[in-house]
């Protein structure tokens, strides 16, 4: 045993030395960034550059040898990032509340820990408070991998003055939470209307008398299931923690693939990554062939569409809004000279905004 105690202390000694190299390396990180802070504010440039951070990913990942995996790389070099940037100012985010939601986690997901995240009741106070500069940037969900896209979200997005700024894809791992961890006494089951949705066949399988009752959001519903012990709520790990729930079982979602997509709006016009969307929204004459004409630009430059979605217009004349994702910045010359032609045959154009991918490394 001694022999064992003195290999691991070998090995813990040399683990010391190397955290006091990386104490002293980081402090000299923050040192730099609280200088670029500093010439920052002689221009009020802003305290997050998406695209940098995401080529300050993209250019480690590409180097990492392990044994860490990039998804490591990401989350250690997201916290370094958010510790340093919040030298400089610590950035105030909006998100769909309360605490404990998927919007939560998407928040740290992307800016890391070191923000002031800020819970709101609805997806269109998020949008409030980015307007009224309130906030510097809000994260909403835009659509999930079954139940597809959120309407409010795309409501708000076509009179929205935002941009988007970045993406967060996060996996969705949906718990039965209640103050027990059985159903004996539960008379209610709550979650937002898209959870419910995406645990449907598990919910008829496993609690079909059970009434459902929609929330505002699953942590919501988990806030009200801690209060009232006849109450079961679907949400996620964060908020089984955050109200001290039990579960009565795990991972209920009907697709083992569950992804909710979510986006992170501001104020600026983020520049290239090297690996970004283009998000826009338009809206053609109501003839035949309009759409057709709409999208041809798109093939004729080469173009990649990753998602196409059409939304009512809501002016009661049958017209709709079409939510369209291309591949590549808007800044690139393919992509450019698409959008510039898409202009000429749609009745109405708004860039969202291009912003680095999701996924990276």
């Amino acid at each position: 045993m001694t022999d064992i105690n003195n290999e691991l202390a070998k090995f813990r000694d040399q683990i010391d030395d190397i955290d006091q190299q990386l104490l002293k390396l980081l402090n000299q990180r923050a040192s730099l960034a609280q200088s670029i802070g500093h010439v920052k504010a002689k221009t009020d440039a802003p305290v997050m550059r998406p695209e940098r951070e995401a080529q300050v990913l993209d250019k480690l990942n590409a180097a990492n040898q392990g044994p860490l995996s990039a998804q490591h790389i990401n989350t250690l070099f997201k916290e370094i990032m958010s510790a340093c940037r919040s030298l400089e100012r610590e950035v105030q985010v909006a998100f769909l509340g309360p605490l404990g939601t998927y919007s939560e986690q998407a928040v740290w997901a992307f800016f890391g820990h070191c923000v002031q995240a800020e819970p709101v009741e609805t997806i269109e106070e998020a949008f409030r408070q980015l307007h009224a500069q309130q906030v510097d940037f809000a994260v909403v969900p835009v659509e999930n991998s079954t139940e597809g896209s959120v309407a409010r979200t795309l409501d708000a997005l076509v009179e929205s003055k935002a941009q988007i700024c970045g993406e967060v894809q996060l996996a969705i791992h949906h718990q039965l939470l209640c103050q027990t961890g059985t159903l004996k006494g539960i008379r209610k089951i709550c979650a937002h209307p898209q959870a419910l949705a995406q645990c449907r066949n598990w919910l008829q399988q496993h609690a079909p008398n059970i009434e459902q009752e929609a929330a505002a959001s699953n942590g919501a519903a988990a806030q009200l299931a801690s209060q009232d012990p006849t109450v079961a709520a679907i949400a996620g790990q964060a908020a089984r923690e955050r109200y001290g729930l039990k579960a009565y079982q795990e991972h209920i979602q009907d697709d083992a693939h569950n992804t909710t997509r979510f986006l992170v709006l501001g104020h600026q016009c983020t520049g290239p990554s090297g690996k970004d969307k283009t998000s826009i929204v338009a809206s053609v004459p109501n003839q035949p062939g309009a759409v057709y004409k709409m999208l041809e630009p798109l093939n004729a430059e080469n173009v990649s569409m990753t998602r196409l979605e059409s939304r009512p217009a809501r002016n009661g004349r049958w017209e709709y809004y079409f939510f369209i994702d291309l591949e590549g910045h808007q800044t690139e010359p393919a992509v450019k000279k698409a959008l510039d032609q898409l202009q000429k045959s749609a009745s109405f154009l708004h860039v969202l905004g291009s912003y680095p991918a999701a996924q990276r490394g």
